[in-house]
């Protein structure tokens, strides 16, 4: 049985749910990490709430960090329904993840890799946990970087990224693969901006540590 950890975007949250049962039927154990970023931004603007990203991370004052909590909470249950009964609600700073403060970043973390019990008893039940990424403080996770933070402390062979792209371009040629080295080089000398940054650089951190990941059709190797 293979273990696998897939990281779903806020965007593409519900309609993710087939997949992810799909995996599961195929006999892989799945650990699903969410975002909700459309839906933060939205509440954010809408409370007068200045948006500001660095490198792809939120900057998250504490009026932020309550809307990003509670719209993780809001996509975590419309995940868990969508999935339907083999879910199972996990939130971040409620089962013990942990992340190292980044205060220039204001409520935000670097998360570590760790193996909390809540998911562990999970997968051995045969569910599917579902985790929003906050971490103890609370602090605000990048869904991307949790998902390669869990992916590595919980073991998982596989990194899977669901999103509204198809993959990696480079050069705007969509590639089916690249090597963690070269992700890394081409993210230090800035060959990439938005979303899509955050996600390679998780990739890369996962693949270094050899586990295959995947962003759409791209996938990041050693």
């Amino acid at each position: 049985m293979t273990r696998l950890v897939v990281k779903v975007g806020g965007a593409v949250a519900a309609e993710s749910a087939s997949r992810i049962l799909g995996l599961r039927e195929e006999g892989h154990e799945v650990v699903v990490v969410h975002g909700a970023g459309p839906q933060i931004t939205a509440e954010m603007e809408r409370r007068g709430i200045a948006v500001q990203f660095v490198n792809g991370r939120r900057r998250t004052t504490r009026a932020a960090l309550d809307v990003v909590s509670e719209s993780l909470q809001s996509v975590n249950a419309e995940l868990c329904a969508a999935i339907g009964d083999p879910a199972v609600p996990v939130i971040g700073d409620q089962c013990g993840m942990l992340a190292v403060p980044v205060p220039p970043l204001g409520w935000v973390g670097d998360p570590l890799p760790c193996r909390p019990l809540a998911i562990v008893d999970a997968l051995r039940a045969g569910r599917v946990p579902v985790v929003a990424p906050l971490a103890v403080g609370p602090l605000n996770v990048n869904a991307d970087d949790a998902a390669a933070a869990l992916a590595l402390g919980l073991g998982a062979r596989k990194l899977v990224f669901l999103t509204d792209v198809p993959g990696l371009l480079v050069d705007d040629e969509l590639v089916d693969s690249i090597r963690a080295g070269d992700a890394n080089r081409m993210l230090a000398a800035g060959a990439f901006d938005g979303g899509i940054v955050p996600k390679l650089r998780a990739a890369a951190v996962a693949a270094s540590s050899g586990i295959t990941a995947h962003i759409g059709v791209t996938a990041v190797v050693a």
